[in-house]
């Protein structure tokens, strides 16, 4: 099988009519004799680009009502549909999916284009459909029967092993058993459920047979027997149906009950439940303040408004100086004026004569000029020795220690403001004591409500357990019943032969199991060690025959505990399993891959864009970001020849349309 064309039509945010051709043959170089040399088909699109809705398109094509899209969850089919209405679609206009693939049937190609079209809010509730053949006919029997043909073709349970996406991929990787989903798949594909069909169609047989051999008591027993089962099936299958509705219910409460939390932070209720503290806080904040506030009063009133005047201060305490120096060199000339007197009359009175007598009288003139020569100023302080040593201590001491204490106080002062401004803003947003009381109390019901979902859950999973044991009960009653009462009866040889088949049945399924599994993991033992650049981490891959979970093993049959692999080595194992079963089960199937490469370094990424991707089918389709298949791996993808097509969806942000264009990012 192998897709050919894709066509959307106003579908998601794909507006008008795209066309994406999937071939990987057109473009082969001529005379290449193998066909598949380049299987790749890489489309790249940013994240929320429409990646996903191409996987989506595909399985909608192909599957319709039962397709596992991502996006439709619990939604009705009417609902889906509409959901992927591409919001620019004319009034006049349908949505459209076509997808051209093409297989051998009968040991001859055969063609075939699937379309599906709906408008908004079908009135049926589904789309339409119509298969096309080669020559563009519709054909209306294949029509009638399409989920049986496709059944054949591509069955819809072991799809997600061959279109699967990245996050699939993580979540295999990350479980030490696989999801119930890829169990069931990996049975169907390995052809497992069949022997377990055949074990199911024996017993019914043998039902039909108990009651044609029973009398009309023995048959009334049966049936009785075989009522009780059944309602006892009715009730569990009840049961199980309710569980599902019950975790419905839970998720939906914890996801309400999240949203009140978030609700009772964003609108203050968190704050609020502290108020008394925050309002004792502030309190505390506001008297610290005052009394600051209180000390620089004190400040103020001592000398530190001295600081504003200084400069005036040193200029006083300068000129303050230069006076009582003046005033004591006054004092000092006068005691020396009466000194000279004294000294000149005794000079007068020893007979010197004139001439000398006048050049005595001269120097002592010039002595005493040079003296007073700066007491001419006049002093307007007339400050005193005692006053000016106060001024000193004011100036050097008192007012450096005001400026700094008033300093560290201002500091103090703005961190104490801050803070009670913080505290008045956290006040302001908490809720009002009526609001408050409102989100406790819806906080309150919504942990009440998850609380009951809990344990009406838990009752019914108990519920559950025990009608399960009693149908295993009911079940052993009826073969103790047919052993005891219908042994002897006319056809009792084809319950004991249908009991001998069904025991050998189950050695054959124990075999069967045991044989498709020992393939199977030769086969990922080799794609692991393929991929895998530490080839003497594994040397065995080992598989449950019940649970399907993988065990590791080294070259001396010890075993690799799963922690050991790093996340890339446990991607690239989970990869191998599913590479491993596409090459068991013998069908030649494209694979589709979304966002491939996930958290794997450089060289685990180099290891899977040169070795997977060109070798794991005859048609990859590779839908991928830059950031995973960038630069690099693409130049080597190109390098090898492994790319048929690229294509690049072009995403607007402004109108959230998408357009498909050639190229890639590089």
């Amino acid at each position: 099988m192998i897709f050919l064309e894709l066509v959307l039509q106003n579908f998601g945010p794909y507006c008008g009519r795209q066309v994406i051709n999937l071939d990987p043959h057109s473009q082969a170089e001529p005379g290449n004799e193998n066909e598949n040399s380049r299987p790749i088909i890489l489309l790249g699109g940013m994240n929320g680009g429409g990646k996903t809705t191409l996987m989506d398109a595909i399985r909608l094509a192909l599957y319709g009502h039962r397709a596992q899209c991502s996006t439709r969850g619990h939604l009705s089919y009417n609902d889906f549909l509409t959901q992927c209405v591409n919001s620019h679609t004319p009034p006049t206009e349908k949505t459209r999916i076509e997808l051209v693939f093409e297989h051998i049937e009968n040991d001859k190609p055969v063609k075939y284009r699937v379309v599906r079209t709906w408008e908004k809010n079908p009135k049926d509730g589904k789309d339409h459909l119509g298969i096309l053949d080669a020559h563009e006919w519709l054909d209306s029997a294949l029509v009638n029967i399409w989920d049986e043909y496709i059944e054949n073709l591509l069955p819809l349970g072991i799809s997600s092993l061959f279109l699967f996406d990245g996050e699939q991929v993580k979540e295999l990787a990350e479980q030490e058993t696989p999801p119930s989903i890829v169990v069931d798949a990996v049975r169907g594909l390995l052809g497992l459920e069949l022997a377990e069909r055949l074990a199911v169609d024996i017993e019914i047989l043998v039902n039909r047979k108990r009651k044609e051999i029973a009398d009309i008591q023995d048959l009334e027993n049966l049936e009785e027997l075989e009522q009780k089962l059944k309602q006892q099936q009715e009730d569990y299958h009840v049961e199980t149906q309710l569980i599902a509705s019950l975790q419905e219910k839970l998720e939906v409460a914890e996801k309400n009950q999240q949203e009140v939390f978030d609700k009772f932070i964003s609108e203050g209720g968190k704050i609020a439940g502290d108020r008394s503290q925050l309002e004792q806080q502030h309190d505390q904040r506001t008297v610290e303040a005052e009394s600051v506030r209180s000390h620089m009063c004190e400040l103020a009133a001592g000398v530190l408004p001295l600081a504003l005047i200084q400069p005036l201060l040193t200029q006083v305490h300068n000129t303050a100086e230069k006076e009582i120096r003046r005033h004591q060199a006054q004092i000092a000339k006068n005691i020396l004026q009466d000194r000279d007197e004294r000294l000149i009359n005794k000079i007068v009175d020893l007979g010197i004569s004139d001439s000398q007598l006048d050049k005595i009288k001269l120097f002592i003139l010039e002595e005493n000029q040079a003296l007073g020569s700066d007491n001419h100023e006049e002093s307007w302080l007339l400050a005193d020795p005692e006053t000016l040593h106060e001024l000193t201590n004011i100036n050097n001491f008192y007012l450096e220690t005001a400026i700094v204490s008033a300093q560290q106080q201002l500091e103090f002062l703005k961190t104490e403001e801050e803070e009670i401004i913080k505290l008045e803003r956290q006040l302001q947003t908490a809720a009002s004591p009526e609001a408050y009381q409102k989100l406790v109390d819806a906080l309150q019901q919504a942990q009440t409500q998850v609380a009951e979902a809990k344990a009406a859950s838990l009752t019914a999973h108990r519920r559950s357990v025990e009608l399960e044991s009693t149908i295993q009960n009911s079940k052993k009653s009826l073969q103790e019943y047919t052993k005891q009462n219908l042994d002897l009866k006319n056809n009792e040889h084809i319950i004991a032969i249908s009991a001998k088949v069904q025991e050998t049945l189950k050695i054959f399924r124990e075999r069967l199991t045991l044989r498709k599994l020992n393939k199977l993991e030769g086969e990922v033992t080799e794609c692991f060690r393929y991929l895998l650049h530490k080839s003497d981490l594994v040397h065995r891959v080992a598989i449950n025959t019940h649970t399907f979970s993988l065990s590791l093993y080294d070259l001396q049959g010890k075993p690799v505990p799963k922690h050991r692999l790093s996340a890339g080595e446990k991607q690239l194992l989970a990869i191998a399993f599913l590479w491993g079963l596409a090459r068991v089960s013998g069908r030649r199937l494209p694979v589709a891959i979304d966002t491939p490469l996930g958290r794997l370094d450089s060289s685990h990424r180099s290891n899977l864009v040169e070795r997977y991707f060109p070798s794991a089918s005859h048609q990859v389709i590779l839908l991928s970001t830059d950031t995973e298949i960038g630069q690099k791996e693409v130049q080597t993808l190109r390098k090898n020849d492994a790319i048929a097509r690229e294509y690049l969806l072009k995403y607007d942000s402004s109108t959230r349309q998408t357009t498909i264009e050639p190229g890639y990012f590089w």
